[in-house]
């Protein structure tokens, strides 16, 4: 029978995990969720390093990557001279000694250093160079030694018995804590030996200056390359810090009438006339939304007004007499179509630029056409349709047919009771409507396309002073601008032009073989 702790028997058997075991587990995957989670957040908290720092870093890192080139390739070139002018100058020593001993048999004596004259052959090999001898007699016993003593080992001992004169063994030999090049070079005959040596470890503490020191100068180098990026980048950025700052506050407060600090012309000074030009645009919509949201509430006043007088008096429509019910009726028909036309031009002037119809090629001759048709039918007056080399433009032939039937709904409110056509000219890429009404006066010239504007004559007439300001919208977007003046004559002559697309690109070109045409 299975014990307790055996594996055979219990609700841990069979699933295999007993309560400890899935606590266990649990655990560990809350713990794994919370590292996830919390380094997550770690990393979307983890504010960026700035501008400034990584053009210091990169000036930095630079000026390290040039300089430890620099640096190696230069302790390089300077350690590779330097020990092969040691090594060669070495050479010539055991060079000079084996000629010596080869021109003429030498005893161990000749190289003493007692000679009172100092012209004898160890001065030769001394004297161009600091170059430790010592002398071996026969069997390569040591006659005199050098300072420090060199080592007369088996080698040095066989090249002292040897018979052959300027036979040499090298070999570098510890003494001390120096490193010697040290050549025996035979006298021959059995006669015993030379040894000359050279300290390599001067060489090498030479070198390690040399490395200490360019490393020193690298670090410095470094160290002042990263103080030069970081001044330097903050020149730099200190500009893009305050037109940082500037769009934060405006993105904060929501103000648009924060000064931009612009100065220079180089890039970050386009970028700051540009935000700056970006935000007196932003600032110029909002008014033009304030100001229209404010025109459309006064100018909705009246015919809500007069809509809401007239539906009180249908309170008593039975007690009426019927010239007056009809006169009600007929004022509230007219105030709702009033009321209707200006949510609809308000509607168009809001939408602005933003059209479905899409860009196409218009001929300007038949926009005129059908918007004096149209004008036609709509106001019952004589239109006449003029056109000079009209242009085929690309635009929006909806927004243009509009602009045009504004126009000529105007000339023909003002001049209801004329008895000369209306006149449309199409000279080019420019419209012209012309009338034979009272004219404009010359301080409205200015002032008939802003919006909800009406002229002391024109505050009796019905309309929402929204017309002319759609035809200078729909014109702007277009690239060209509106116009009024008066006629010679008396009247009026009002229009608009299509430019070169500045507005949408929209532009007039010439259609091949369209001839001008009359109506």
């Amino acid at each position: 029978m299975a014990g307790p702790g055996s594996g055979g028997s219990g609700p841990g058997a069979r699933t295999g995990r007993g309560p400890r075991a899935r606590l266990r587990a649990r655990l560990a995957s809350r713990l794994r969720s919370w590292r996830s989670g919390g380094q997550a957040a770690w990393l979307r908290t983890r504010k960026p390093a700035s501008l400034r720092t990584a053009f210091a870093v990169a000036f930095a890192a630079g000026a390290a990557a040039v300089t430890v080139l620099v640096g190696f390739l230069s302790y390089d070139a300077a350690a590779r001279l330097v020990r092969v002018d040691e090594k060669s100058v070495f050479s010539e020593v055991v060079g000079d000694l084996r000629t010596q001993v080869q021109e003429k048999p030498l005893a161990p004596g000749d190289y003493a250093s007692s000679d009172p004259d100092h012209d004898g052959p160890r001065d030769d090999l001394t004297r161009p160079t600091r170059t430790d001898v010592q002398i071996l007699g026969a069997g390569g016993r040591i006659v005199e030694r050098g300072s420090p003593a060199l080592p007369a080992g088996a080698a040095e001992q066989r090249v002292a018995r040897d018979a052959r004169a300027g036979h040499t063994a090298e070999r570098e030999a510890d003494i001390g804590d120096d490193v010697y090049h040290v050549a025996t070079v035979a006298l021959g005959g059995g006669r015993g030996a030379v040894q000359v040596a050279q300290k390599f470890s001067e060489t090498e503490d030479l070198l390690s200056a040399l490395q200490q020191r360019t490393a020193l100068l690298a670090a410095a180098v470094i160290a002042l390359s990263g103080a030069g990026g970081w001044w330097l980048a903050r020149r730099i950025t200190g500009r893009l810090v305050r037109l940082t700052s500037v769009a934060e506050s405006v993105a904060e407060h929501g103000r648009l009438d924060v000064p931009v600090p612009v100065a220079g012309r180089d890039e970050v000074a386009r970028l700051g006339r540009a935000f700056d030009d970006m935000l007196g645009r932003l600032a110029s919509a909002v008014q033009d939304q304030q100001r229209l949201v404010q025109d459309a509430g006064h100018e909705l006043r009246t015919p809500l007004t007069s809509l809401r007088t007239n539906i009180s008096l249908l309170k008593r429509f039975d007690e009426l007499p019927p010239d007056a019910r009809e006169e009600l009726l007929a004022d509230l028909a007219g105030e709702a179509r009033e009321l209707s036309d200006l949510v609809n031009e308000l509607v168009d002037l809001a939408a602005g630029q933003r059209d479905d119809d899409p860009l196409s090629d218009v001929s300007l001759a038949e926009v005129a056409e059908k918007a004096a048709a149209s004008a036609r039918r709509r106001t019952g007056r004589e239109i006449t349709v003029r056109t000079a080399a009209p242009a085929v433009v690309e635009g929006r032939s909806a927004a243009l047919h509009r602009a045009l039937t504004n126009l000529l709904e105007n000339a023909a409110k003002f001049d209801a009771g004329g008895t000369e056509p209306i006149e449309v000219q199409v000279t080019g890429a420019r419209f012209e409507v012309l009338d034979r009404g009272p004219g404009i006066a010359e301080a409205d010239l200015t002032r008939v396309f802003d919006r909800f504007y009406r002229s002391a004559g024109a505050r009796g007439l019905p309309g929402s002073g929204l017309g002319l300001a759609i035809v200078r919208e729909i014109a702007t977007a277009h690239g060209g601008h509106a116009f009024a003046a008066g006629r010679p004559g008396g009247g009026a002559v009002l229009g608009f032009t299509v430019g070169t697309g500045q507005g949408s690109g929209a532009g007039p070109r010439t259609r091949p073989g369209h001839e001008p045409g009359g109506a």
